[in-house]
């Protein structure tokens, strides 16, 4: 592509070296690895390094034209485009190599702490049952199509995303659903993409680690809808859908509901879409849904209020683009399973054992109230927190756990750098807030009763013994890693995937 293209719409500061039409680029790089002859590279400023210092290494991979901040002495026959902010300006040459992706195919934004996932898997369901293709971009995975590739990151850096929905478009993909991560806002990944429609679950405490207080947090998913949404070239009646039942929901409202025209969905407020009535059971959903004057049923394999709350966020995105009822009835009937999402691991004649993604409290406590109403025997929960992730959840989630459950075993998540006897020790001030009593192993072994919690920190291990311990009236709830194939240990990625290893002690036992 010729350079003059390229640097359509950017604020450039200085250029030097050769320019204009004499200079063609082969590819658009922000990893010096993998620039090759006649590419550009773009050096931005990461969370860890500063691809600035990268720069000669672009350079001798082949870069022919370099984008930096800073000022660089280069060789004459290497131009340099001198900019603000080279991750702002990268979007912009992604979307400006790449044509313009979005603009031709109809994209929805999932964002909120929980539940984008599972309305990414509804929604994808609701528009392939109405004759779309349909792709999706999440934490599972990157998917059109023919295709699925590995998800490095909920939502990939802006250069990565505009080649894959160029990718997708081209394949045919019609239909879009992209989980929308805070960090992609803040980080202006998600800028250059033209949404249809955003979707907003929720917001409860995470991933303060990078954002520090829940309003820089808020602040981050707000800016999506105040300022990205409204700021891309498509019109429609509804621009967002919104949980009208959660606070910060009410809030992101009355804040934006002027700039984006909110589409409410709900259970407990007069919402625009609500379920008027609902049936809850380890068999699924059954509600009515009410849209305006007209109401129609929807059933589906997933279980708990939460996932009737994910079924109304799909069900009010797809209103408000005016898909068919007959598939949007089709499309949540199809929905049996979402990975890793209260996905049930254990045969008719076991104990109900599920393994689940929650990694907040307030997911952690969703997934348990949902499965108290069902509960004929005790329920045994296994979970850790993250290390090198926010520290502040890991007594909240203690105290979630051992409110709800009979028997709590905490064990390693994905400890990283962290010791992770130090990670559990975090949980435990939230456990001992309620004086809950601690048990060994071997209570464990020989049939520990009453209420009380037991630290086995390799998680291996603490799933054997959860379900060693389980009678058949008993619910297991493995939390934390959910889909995740892998454990990270220090700086080693190791495979470990809770439902395999569930289900060899299953049959074992």
């Amino acid at each position: 592509m010729n350079l003059s293209i390229l640097l359509k719409g950017i604020n450039i500061l200085g250029i030097s070296g050769p320019s204009g039409s004499e200079v063609n680029v082969s590819s658009v790089c922000y990893n010096s690895r993998q620039c090759t002859p006649d590419s550009l590279f773009v050096a931005i400023r990461g969370l860890k390094s500063d691809g600035h210092e990268y720069i000669d290494d672009a350079v001798r991979c082949g870069a022919k034209v370099i984008v930096c901040e800073k000022e660089v002495t280069m060789p004459p026959e290497i131009t340099v485009v001198r900019v603000e902010n080279g991750r702002r300006t990268l979007g912009l040459l992604a979307r400006n190599f790449y044509a313009d992706p979005s603009r031709c195919l109809v994209a929805v934004a999932v964002m909120g702490t929980n539940g984008k996932t599972t309305v990414t898997y509804i929604l994808e369901s609701i528009f392939q049952a109405a004759g779309f293709s349909c792709g999706v971009l999440g934490t599972v995975n990157y998917r059109y199509p023919g295709l699925v590739m590995e998800a490095p990151n909920t939502t990939p850096e802006s250069l990565d995303l505009q080649r894959i929905i160029r990718e997708m478009v081209d394949h045919g993909v019609t239909h879009l659903v992209a989980e929308v991560s805070s960090h992609a806002v803040d980080l202006r990944r998600i800028d250059d993409c033209d949404f249809d429609l955003g979707i907003f679950t929720n917001l409860t405490q995470d991933h303060l680690d990078y954002h520090k207080t829940m309003e820089n947090y808020f602040q981050a998913k707000k800016r999506f809808f105040s300022e990205v949404l409204p700021g891309g070239r498509k019109q429609h009646r509804y621009a967002m859908a919104v949980n009208a039942d959660d606070p910060w929901g009410k809030r992101l409202i009355r804040e934006t509901g002027e700039i984006s025209r909110p589409l409410t969905f709900g259970i407990e407020e007069k919402a625009d879409i609500r379920a008027s009535s609902f049936d809850l059971s380890l068999d699924g959903i059954r509600a009515e849904i009410v849209v305006g004057s007209m109401s129609f049923d929807v059933d589906t394999a997933l279980i708990g209020k939460f996932n009737l709350y994910n079924v109304l966020a799909a069900v009010s995105a797809s209103v408000a683009l005016r898909v068919p009822i007959e598939a949007i009835r089709r499309g949540v009937r199809a929905m049996n399973a979402v990975p890793g999402r209260l996905e049930k691991v254990s045969g008719s004649t076991q104990p109900d054992v599920f393994v689940d993604y929650a990694h907040t409290d307030d997911a952690l406590r969703r997934v348990l109230q949902s499965l108290s109403p069902f509960k004929r025997g005790r329920i045994i929960t296994v979970f850790g927190c993250g290390g090198d992730r926010d520290r502040g959840k890991r007594p909240l989630m203690g105290k979630v756990a051992t409110n709800y459950s009979d028997l709590t075993i905490l064990t390693s998540d994905n400890p990283r750098s962290e010791d992770p006897l130090s990670i559990i020790r975090d949980i435990e001030v939230g456990i001992n807030s309620q004086s809950i009593p601690e048990g060994s192993s071997e209570d464990l072994s020989r049939g520990m009763t009453g209420r009380g919690y037991v630290v086995i920190p390799d998680r291996r291990e603490a799933i054997g013994a959860a379900i060693r311990s389980a009678r058949p009236s008993d619910i297991v709830l493995i939390a934390g890693k959910g889909h995740e194939d892998y454990q990270i240990i220090g700086e080693k990625r190791l495979f470990f995937d809770d439902r395999a290893v569930a289900k060899e002690f299953l049959q074992n036992t």
